[in-house]
């Protein structure tokens, strides 16, 4: 039980949240809501005894096992599966405990040691770790890879890795999302909420706090409030609250207006029962959720294109990749005004490649890439915030596009963006992630394109300023293409999926809980195909396709059932050593052959269980490699 009784925290002069009481139970998974710099992150801190209350009282049971996601990654040599295997505190210090009873050879102390390590599963942990690693997207190959060999954001992904490696009594993460793809991120979700323990997350991710949270912990106008219910249930609780105020209703409206004409332009054009139901059953949700925002203080909109020329871009029998290296073959597309595609598909799969190419920062291998002579491109990408020049203003930016526009019109646009007074004059270097993805979102609207290309454009973005950005993207004309994590942003914003995967881009015939579906499918089976992956297949045709596929990979399922039965057998002789040595009697001074043969054999089972457990990944890997 985590108790917060009264509790007040300041940042400096300013009151983040006073006279705040609430209690999270065990085993409850509560959501850490509110704006950015609402002081979500400061009640981590608290939490992790990094920060002190100025008012109030917090407790919790003694000795709990709290992890947390790691905001530095040393650039050490060893490898990563190591370091995720470093989460299990317990596990580590047990080995090591282990060791130096082997250095002193207290064969007691070994057994002991031994014991405790079957007892937590110790001997299992690397295949524990590889689990993780592999749900995280890490290919088996870069398991050995030094962690200083691995980029930021995959260095974070090993952070995470190595918190969920942990066998946690509390769990805490805060925005764990924002460094993975929508694969990752469906994974992650089946993870935690099979996950024992009190889970405590930030998030601005709709969807992963609804189907994972069954607390809100609110914070907003200096109080932190708990709510009953995930997400969709806080919000209609808040709704309720906030449409009594008769201007913030009047607004509300407006915006059910703008949705609703959304939601008419999917009946016109979805073709597929299933699809249209499962979008008209979002947008009916999104009523809702206008009613929770009402109050944001994000407030923009996309003019009308000035000319919307038809198509706007078309790929031609294009080879997507880099150097000698091709992602996508023979790509064929074409994006016509009020196109709203989606881009699904695998970690590594060529989905960003994609983008760069119809946005011309790179170009085809092969092939054509046709663009309009009057076509016009936003172009959103995690690298453009690197580009904001960091001594600059907000203001400063946008006069550099529109030199002849007053500063009250340039104040007056920026505010939508929640850039006010000072702050629009403010350099940009000491900005939060957010608030420079705010202003190259601003900048973006600003240029009124004709055709939108966003790359993970929510990143960093809390929940007001994602529900601001999907309502604008309703009511622009012009043609998008989206890359996103966010599955609310796909699901408010897109009509159309492509599947970018085996080296194709294809449509995708459902939505995406069909896509989650054929993700965990991928996972079974051995074959990443997408015809085979098509619902398009026949049964028959998919039963033939399997026995074929099992028949000519039956080697490698042989060597990998193989690997198998020898892990579970010395595994089984493993333990009954182990037993043998946790007898008090066998330490007798008569029995010392006894227990000489014993540890000589114990070692000798350790090292072939090992052996066997290499040869269990690796056949593993060659039939994922085979897929």
């Amino acid at each position: 039980m985590l108790n917060f009784k009264n509790i007040a925290l300041r940042r400096g002069a300013r009151v983040l949240f006073a006279n705040s009481s609430f209690t999270i139970h065990k085993g409850q998974k509560a959501g850490f809501t509110g704006a950015n710099g609402a002081g979500k992150s400061s009640l981590f801190a608290l939490i992790k005894n990094e920060l002190h209350l100025d008012e109030g009282d917090f407790s919790m049971p003694p000795n709990l096992e709290i992890a947390h996601v790691a905001q530095e990654t040393p650039a050490v040599s060893s490898s990563a599966i190591d370091y995720v295997i470093d989460g299990d505190r317990e596990l580590r210090r047990l080995q090591s405990q282990l060791k130096l009873a082997e250095q002193t050879d207290d064969g007691l102390k070994q057994a002991e040691h031994h014991a405790a390590l079957d007892t937590i599963g110790g001997y299992t942990a690397q295949a524990r770790a590889s689990r993780l690693m592999n749900g995280l997207g890490f290919t088996a190959d870069q398991e050995c890879n030094a962690v200083s060999s691995f980029s930021g954001g995959w260095r974070m992904r090993l952070n995470l890795a190595q918190a969920l490696m942990c066998r946690s009594d509390v769990l805490l993460l805060d925005e764990p999302t924002n460094h993975l793809d929508l694969d990752a991120v469906i994974w992650l979700q089946d993870w935690l909420c099979k996950y024992p323990g009190t889970l405590l997350l930030i998030s601005h991710d709709r969807d992963f706090l609804d189907t994972i949270t069954d607390h809100i912990v609110h914070i907003e106008q200096g109080k932190a409030e708990i709510y009953t219910g995930n997400y969709s249930a806080f919000e209609k609780m808040r709704a309720e609250k906030l449409a009594q105020q008769q201007s913030a209703y009047q607004k509300q409206q407006r915006e059910i207006a703008h949705i609703q004409s959304f939601v008419d332009r999917f009946k016109a054009q979805a073709t597929k029962a299933r699809q249209a139901q499962s979008r008209i059953k979002a947008l009916e949700r999104m009523e809702l959720i206008a009613m929770a925002h009402v109050d944001s203080p994000f407030n923009f909109s996309f003019a009308k294109p000035e000319k919307m020329p038809n198509p706007l871009l078309t790929l031609d029998k294009a080879d997507i990749g880099y150097g000698q290296t091709c992602v996508i073959k023979q790509a064929g597309l074409s994006i016509s005004p009020g196109d709203r595609i989606g881009l699904l598909g695998p970690n590594g799969a060529g989905k960003s490649s994609l983008i760069k190419v119809l946005a011309g920062d790179m170009p085809p291998l092969s092939g054509k890439r046709q663009e309009a002579e009057a076509l016009k491109t936003g172009y959103f990408a995690q690298h453009q915030l690197e580009q904001l020049q960091l001594d600059e203003s907000p203001l400063w930016h946008l006069q550099k596009i529109d030199k002849l526009a007053t500063e009250k019109d340039l104040r007056n646009f920026l505010g939508g963006f929640d850039f006010q007074g000072d702050k629009v004059l403010q350099a940009v270097k000491p900005f939060s992630g957010g608030e420079k993805a705010r202003l190259v979102l601003a900048l973006l609207v600003y240029q009124n394109p004709n055709l939108l290309l966003l790359d993970e454009p929510t990143n960093h973005l809390d929940l007001d300023m994602r529900h601001a950005l999907s309502v604008a993207l309703q009511g622009y004309q012009g043609a998008i293409v989206v890359v996103s994590h966010d599955r609310h942003l796909l699901r408010s914003v897109t009509d159309r999926l492509l599947l970018v995967a085996g080296g194709k881009v294809q449509p995708f015939d459902g939505d995406l809980e069909d896509y989650r579906l054929w993700l965990a499918e991928q996972k079974k089976t051995d074959d990443k195909t997408v015809n085979e992956a098509s619902p398009n297949v026949s049964r028959k045709d998919q039963r033939k396709q399997d026995a074929e596929r099992r028949q000519k990979h039956k080697p490698l399922f042989d060597a990998l059932k193989k690997a198998e039965i020898a892990v579970e057998k010395h595994h089984n002789e493993q333990r009954q050593l182990e037993h043998q040595l946790a007898d008090p009697a066998i330490y007798d001074e008569s029995e010392k052959t006894r227990l000489k043969q014993t540890l000589e054999r114990k070692a000798q089972v350790d090292k072939a269980l090992d052996e066997a457990e290499i040869a269990w990944m690796e056949a593993e890997e060659k039939i994922e490699n085979a897929k």
